[in-house]
């Protein structure tokens, strides 16, 4: 920013005080005493605070999800603790006197998923994938679809309405929320979006709507 990293000291003007005026006694510092204090201090104060809400945020995270992270994580618990686990998830993803999953269902689900996942080494969304094709643990695949896409912290929902202002249009107003949620999913995963093929994607859409007409 060509900004010299130095305190121009400037010359401290003092008025000419009357005899029946207190005296100042008030201790005068260095701009690098006041730059210090007023912006320096501040500024570290702000980013501890903010880190340490940020990892709060994370144990929370960790206290009611950390059971499913790795299938040793899940074989790793008695049948005691991962009861209680799943009992306190039902309770956290509770709506008023609904909840998204059923604890008790969740724990009997559990205990046979662990003994299938044998790799230790797999990640979240092999687990989730896994679980998918077996098509046999309704609240299994809720759980874990519901660790993956819940925001830690703000920035991934930030992210994609900060899609929206790029996005916006004139037909942004009339188009339906099922379009803007795909244009805005195109935004977002831009990599992924780079690596389809088009022309088969093309080719398959017009397999599918073309009309069959008999020439004769």
């Amino acid at each position: 920013m060509n900004i010299e990293p130095v305190f121009r000291k400037k010359r401290v003007i003092y008025r000419k005080k009357q005899f029946d005026e207190n005296v100042d006694n008030e201790i005068t510092r260095s701009l690098e005493e006041s730059f210090r204090v007023d912006y320096f201090l501040y500024i570290v104060d702000q980013a501890i605070f903010l880190l340490q809400n940020r990892f709060e945020q994370f144990e929370v995270y960790e206290n009611i999800f950390g059971f499913l992270f790795s299938g040793k994580k899940l074989r790793s618990l008695d049948d005691e603790n991962l009861k209680k686990y799943c009992l306190n998830l039902e309770c956290s993803l509770k709506h008023n006197t609904h909840s998204d999953i059923d604890g008790l269902n969740l724990f009997s689900e559990l205990k046979v998923l662990r003994e299938i996942i044998k790799v230790e080494d797999n990640t979240l969304i092999e687990i989730l994938n896994q679980i998918k094709r077996l098509d046999s643990f309704p609240n299994a695949y809720i759980a874990y679809r519901i660790m993956l896409t819940i925001p830690v912290t703000v920035t991934s929902a930030e992210r994609s309405f900060s899609k929206l202002k790029i996005i916006k249009s004139y037909l942004r107003s009339t188009m339906s929320q099922e379009r803007l949620s795909g244009l805005a999913i195109l935004s977002i995963e831009k990599e992924l979006l780079e690596e389809i093929d088009y022309t088969k994607i093309i080719n398959n859409f017009a397999s599918q709507k073309a009309r069959k007409i008999d020439l004769k």
